[in-house]
């Protein structure tokens, strides 16, 4: 059983920036960044696909960069943030590393809550 775990989140202002950090990973690929805020779905801000390139939402392109960790962590880097990105973040992996021919991201984590203030 793969058990994630996420850090880094807190509150900060419009603007600036904040980076998250994923642990217990079991593979470089098959890695997501998902967030929740109230009263919406989950949303796939990051991704890291088999082939290790990197795919992100329109809302966060440009801003957000998911990247390996120097202990073998999962990274969220996000810069320019603002009010509508705060939300509980979640990573998520294929607990089974993940096949060349696909990810089934079936391991989360608890969250991490990010709040952007105006």
């Amino acid at each position: 059983h793969v058990q994630l775990m996420e850090s880094g989140g807190g509150s900060v202002q419009f603007g600036e920036s904040l980076t998250l950090s994923c642990e217990n990973l079991v593979s470089l690929y098959c890695l997501a960044w998902f967030r929740q805020a109230p009263g919406l779905e989950r949303e796939r801000v990051a991704f890291i696909d088999t082939d290790l390139t990197t795919k992100y939402a329109d809302s966060v392109k440009g801003r957000f960069t998911i990247k390996h960790g120097p202990t073998d962590n999962l990274m969220l880097e996000m810069n320019k943030l603002t009010p509508e990105d705060t939300a509980m973040y979640f990573c998520a992996a294929d607990s089974t590393g993940g096949t060349p021919y696909g990810c089934n991201l079936d391991a989360w984590g608890q969250g991490t809550l990010v709040t952007v203030s105006s």
